[in-house]
């Protein structure tokens, strides 16, 4: 269930001195348009489309507004307080939005009907601060509220949907900007983000529409107004290219204190029906995003889990499923929860990469490696599901050196099963030793198994170190290489006001994948035929730099390319299903059967937030 305060809580307070000097560093640097000089000038009798304007930023910025009027048709009572009006007597450009916010930092006075006058401070805030990269939200500060009626109608709401919404998702940024779209005058006929930033506060409504994002512990969900925008056979939308956004997806909220009206919980697929209303806001944590006044019912659609099919006795089944931070503090639900899910949706394959294994005393920053119980505890789980008992492989990494949370040291484990698979141990490495490929007549070996592989390489500095086992089966030797690239974190949302957003993160996995590929060529020139799995939590696309860099020469293969396009995805974020986790294939492994098993991204109640993969294939 919904956590009872939502994400939009984290904005206090102090968001007012925030945005002051937010505003302030972006005037002097000119990224938000207008002048420092404006802050001593009046400006009054002025429209909200006068101050919304025709671009992002407001022509009014660090100006003192007098006597702008409006309708309340909005009030946020947590998280960042204030309230959102709109003048009923719209102009005739489109570009320009009549709904404004307005942050109050305390709870507000106000209530929706309320006709109003104010007296305040145009400002940019941009949540998560300038470099986040975020659009920045127009809204006025510090205001002097007078009520002049009550009761009054709320302006008619501006209907979203399949229709309204252009297929274009942004136009492409200035150059001498920056990149940034800022300065750009609207476009709301061609650019599904200019549409939704000319609706910036602005009463809404969508009509019943499908849940594309799961709601998740912070009281939001994800719906799309497309119905087969790239639609996926579970009922979620495909993010299958950067050229392919998805603009008919919207970000729920609800006004409504979760202790008065818990929020709804739904799963992908799920419809929420009738009318959700309300203004249109924009947040650090999705963009825009409809906070209902009015939120419609969420009808069950009956999605379930799915379980992939058991692997036949002459074929190796290798799986990866990253498990979210598992240490032995987590509660035994968790550990029952994911072990049911090895044995039964995942069918107990024969080898297992784990990803995300916490140490013994997990974010407790101790100095703790070992991971040990960790295991075991997972292990024992799995046997009591009615699974096998597998054996385990790791390497223990440097305290704190392989990123993550902090104290948790997550790191890579295979599990196997002894009575399917054997695991070939040779030397004994620890967190510096690197693994390397040795031959003889032909076939190609470790040098060091279970090994890292180039762990001093400054690609993998506050990573996870790819673990490389050496397994047999049936009498043939298997390699299987397990991942966890560096995460996503730092770079810039879809909703970013440089458009293509900065990925910065991507330079990091490109020299890991780099790593990978020359390691994986190192085994195929010495055993042409080898067979070669690179599993893990990739973090990042089947069409991406990432993945083109792991595939480089022909050496691997990316295995979800031989899926559906409308079954290529293993998390779900901001309402995009898309690839993070992946199998890759040497040329010695020729035919195969591949499965993403969507047993978590698409639901509310999630014992990880990856979808785990299978391959099954004859050695």
């Amino acid at each position: 269930m919904p956590s009872s305060i939502p994400r939009s809580a984290g904005r206090t307070v102090a968001r007012s001195a925030a945005v002051s000097a937010v505003v302030a560093s972006a005037l002097a640097a000119g990224l938000l348009g207008g002048s420092s000089s404006a802050a001593a000038e009046d400006a009054a009798g002025v429209r909200i489309h006068d101050i919304q304007g025709t671009t992002r930023v407001s022509p009014l910025v660090g100006k003192q507004v007098t006597g702008v009027t409006g309708i309340v048709t909005g009030v946020r009572t947590y998280g960042s307080r204030g309230f959102w009006i709109q003048d009923p007597q719209a102009d005739a450009d489109p570009a320009t939005s009549e709904g404004l916010f307005v942050f109050t930092s305390s709870v507000p006075t106000v209530a929706v009907g309320d006709a109003v006058s104010l007296n305040a401070t145009v400002t940019e805030y941009v949540p998560g601060g300038l470099n986040s990269g975020n659009q920045s939200l127009t809204q006025l500060s510090k205001p002097v509220v007078t009520v002049l009626s009550q009761g009054n109608a709320v302006p008619a709401p501006v209907t979203i949907s399949a229709w309204s919404v252009p297929d274009a998702y942004a136009p492409e940024g200035d150059p001498a900007a920056g990149g940034s779209v800022n300065g750009l005058p609207l476009d709301p006929e061609a650019y599904a983000l200019d549409y939704y930033e000319s609706l910036e506060g602005t009463n809404v409504r969508i009509g019943s529409s499908r849940v594309v994002g799961a709601t998740d512990p912070y009281a939001e969900l994800w719906v799309t107004v497309k119905p087969w925008e790239n639609r996926t056979m579970r009922g979620g939308t495909v993010y299958g290219s950067y050229e392919s956004q998805n603009t008919g997806r919207l970000q729920i909220q609800s006004l409504t204190p979760l202790a008065q009206q818990p929020f709804p919980e739904a799963n992908v697929g799920d419809r929420l029906t009738g009318t959700t209303e309300g203004p249109l806001d924009f947040n650090q944590f999705g963009g825009y995003t409809l906070t209902a006044r009015t939120l419609g019912t969420v009808v069950d659609r009956g999605l379930e889990r799915e379980t992939t099919d058991r692997q036949h006795k002459n074929e190796l089944a290798v799986a990866t499923y990253n498990v979210e931070n598992l240490d032995p503090s987590d509660p035994q639900e968790k550990f029952d929860a994911l072990a049911k899910a090895v044995v039964d949706n995942l069918a107990s394959p024969d080898i297992l990469a784990l990803e995300e294994i916490q140490d013994n005393t997990g974010a407790k920053n101790d100095g703790t490696v070992a991971a040990d119980l960790t295991v075991k505890k997972f292990t024992d789980a799995i046997v009591a599901a009615g699974g096998p008992a597998y054996e385990w492989r790791s390497v223990d990494p440097e305290n704190n050196k392989d990123g993550g949370e902090p104290g948790g040291n997550i790191r890579q484990v295979f599990l196997f099963n002894p009575e399917r698979v054997s695991f070939t141990d040779r030397a004994s490495g620890d967190a510096t030793t690197a693994t390397a490929v040795t031959g003889h007549k032909g076939h190609a070996a470790l040098t060091v198994s279970p090994g890292r592989i180039d762990p001093a390489n400054t690609a993998w500095e506050s990573s996870r170190k790819p673990l490389a086992g050496e397994f047999v089966f049936r009498g043939r030797t298997v390699f299987v290489i397990a991942n966890h690239f560096g995460s996503k974190g730092g770079d810039e949302g879809l909703t970013s006001h440089h458009q293509p957003p900065n990925r910065s993160s991507e330079a990091k996995r490109l020299l890991q994948a780099q790593a990978v590929n020359a390691f994986v060529k190192d085994v195929v020139a010495l055993e042409k035929q080898a067979d070669v799995l690179v599993v893990g939590d990739i973090n990042d696309f089947e069409f991406s730099e990432t993945t083109r860099a792991l595939t480089d020469g022909g050496v691997l293969y990316p295995a979800v390319k031989s899926l559906p396009r409308g079954e290529r995805y293993s998390y779900v974020y901001q309402g995009n299903s898309q690839v993070l986790d992946q199998i890759l294939t040497s040329p010695g492994v020729r035919h195969f059967t591949y499965d993403s098993v969507h047993i978590n991204a698409e639901f509310a109640d999630q014992d990880s937030d990856h979808d785990p993969q299978v391959l099954r294939f004859r050695p």
